[in-house]
């Protein structure tokens, strides 16, 4: 395999840990909407992750989620309850960066950190054993 089919979906998987760990910094903090714009894009790496290994990406945030539904939940390679993270976060990312006067709920960000970390995790472990079975 060469090498940059490896490199790619590591340094995403990279940019995701960070995501989430800033995230979790954020929501310590006090700061949810930072969270959750964190969180989300912990999710949207994790997800790119994934793409890198088929050497496949897309401009839009909306096709690489619509993509990943379709060739990786709605095949059965990650449970469903991934979809729901992705509709989550998305739309708490949403609302809190483009409407004013959103107000995230601290409970709501807490759930949603766990459910990203778990994503991650199932996403971090797909990968490096793909890496590792193509080696």
């Amino acid at each position: 395999m060469d090498q940059s089919r490896i490199d790619l979906p590591l340094y995403r998987l990279e940019q995701a840990k960070q995501c989430l760990s800033s995230s979790r910094l954020l929501y310590e903090a006090g700061d949810y909407k930072g969270s959750a714009n964190r969180s989300y894009y912990a999710v949207f790496h994790s997800m790119r992750a994934v793409l890198a290994l088929e050497k496949t990406d897309f401009s839009k945030h909306s096709a690489v989620i619509s993509y990943f539904r379709k060739e990786y939940i709605k095949t059965g390679v990650f449970d469903k309850s991934l979809s729901k993270t992705i509709s989550e976060v998305f739309m708490i990312r949403t609302s809190s960066d483009y409407d004013d006067f959103y107000i995230v709920p601290k409970k709501n960000i807490y759930e949603q950190l766990e459910n990203v970390e778990e994503f991650y995790k199932e996403i971090e472990k797909y990968v490096l054993l793909q890496l590792q079975d193509k080696d």
